[in-house]
């Protein structure tokens, strides 16, 4: 009997995973993804690549004027990582589905914020963010497979192409990148590195014992830039202790201390991590 119930077991465990087992083929359709960086943006576009297969595309397979999810499968989709301008059209940092209504001589493109969609039967207008045309124009050479890349590279600025058949459709996106590119010149060559940047490299030159002379000189230049920073303040008093200026340190450390405890939404427990820095330093 255990014999016999041995046998059904495995035989089950067999049956089980070979049900189980998902046989993968090629894709008639396969998924393709293209990323490119344009100006400082990266924009990437998923989609999958039907092929002509001796079909006639545009006008036939693709019916003209009527929604078409631009490729097979899932809703081509496009991503960017920045703010951009399709056409003229602000759109902001995200990721959205692309459709299209192709026609004889001009195509819709369509910039949706449903993302979900396999197929245009639930397409709802009201999602779009971004609708308007192009033309279209014949290629001399037919293209086998669906096929979207970038091209015509200028600043922060590209060209995106969408081609099939003997037909192809571009459209422009426009990056922020001179915006980008002023604010960094200001962020590095006008203003210089924040607050942050100073107290950063102060404490660690702190923690790890290293040159107390520049810690003490970034952590005055990071209090000179957030002057209301008694955290920044309750570091300094430990620096100026370990250079041995101990009347200073204390004094830096009641200052911050003081300020701490009249900061409206807390002292975030410097009252007391100064009181004992005091104590330390009165110890000595």
């Amino acid at each position: 009997m255990n014999k016999l119930k041995n046998v059904f077991l495995a035989t089950a465990l067999i049956v089980s995973t070979i049900a189980s087992a998902q046989l993968k083929t090629p894709q008639p359709s396969p998924s393709a993804s293209v990323t490119q960086t344009v100006g400082l943006t990266d924009v990437t576009i998923d989609y999958s690549r039907p092929g002509m297969k001796g079909r006639a595309i545009f006008g036939d397979l693709v019916p003209f004027d009527k929604i078409w999810r631009t490729g097979a499968n899932k809703a081509t989709a496009i991503s960017f990582n920045d703010d951009v301008s399709i056409n003229g059209n602000d759109v902001k940092a995200g990721k959205y589905s692309v459709f299209t209504i192709p026609g004889k001589t001009e195509w819709t493109i369509i910039v949706n914020s449903n993302t979900e969609l396999w197929g245009a039967g639930d397409y709802k207008k009201e999602e779009d963010v971004a609708r308007f045309t192009v033309k279209s124009t014949q290629l001399n050479d037919a293209v086998e497979s669906l096929t979207i890349d970038f091209s015509n590279f200028n600043q922060g600025e590209a060209q995106v192409n969408l081609s099939w058949e003997n037909t192809r459709v571009s459209f422009p996106i426009s990056t922020k990148a001179g915006e980008q590119v002023e604010k960094q010149i200001k962020t590095m060559l006008i203003d210089g590195p924040s607050a942050g940047t100073y107290y950063g490299a102060a404490r660690y030159y702190l923690d790890n014992d290293k040159d107390m002379e520049q810690a003490l000189a970034w952590i005055n230049t990071a209090i000179e830039k957030r002057p209301s920073a008694f955290w920044y303040m309750h570091q300094k008093a430990k620096i100026q202790g370990k250079l041995g200026q101990t009347k200073e340190a204390i004094a830096t450390a009641e200052k911050s201390m003081k300020m701490a405890g009249e900061n409206e939404d807390g002292d975030y427990g410097y009252v007391a991590n100064n009181k004992k820095l005091i104590e330390e330093l009165k110890a000595k």
